[in-house]
């Protein structure tokens, strides 16, 4: 498995990235894309949409089951990633590049929840 030093994870399975202009960019961790399968469909949110750390912001379906994205951070969506809508196998591809959901406006800069990629890996590899 994979986990980038780069971002941060959440144990709902998504990491955060903090990109050049400040947005974070969120995606489905390697070790998630692999439970999951081949991903067949993202439901993603509307732009402008703000979600609570934790809170559902995606519906990702599987060939095996169809799972709630839960969001790393608390932020403000600025940005889709449409390319998921006609290649939602790119979660699976790329699951730390081209495969990302969305991009957000932090809200809650300080809160606490996030993991380091050596936290992360050792909560999946129990």
């Amino acid at each position: 498995m994979n986990f980038p030093e780069d971002r941060q994870y959440h144990a709902g399975h998504l990491w955060a990235q903090q990109r050049p202009d400040g947005v974070w960019r969120i995606g489905v961790t390697d070790f998630a894309q692999d439970q999951l399968g081949g991903v067949i469909f993202v439901d993603l949110p509307e732009v402008g949409a703000a979600f609570a750390q934790g809170e559902s912001c995606a519906s990702i379906e599987s060939v095996k089951v169809t799972s709630d994205a839960l969001m790393p951070v608390s932020g403000e969506v600025t940005a889709v990633n449409a390319a998921l809508a006609d290649a939602p196998e790119l979660c699976n591809d790329d699951p730390y590049g081209e495969g990302w959901f969305v991009e957000v406006r932090r809200t809650a800069p300080d809160e606490d929840g996030a993991l380091t990629a050596a936290a992360y890996a050792a909560l999946v590899q129990h």
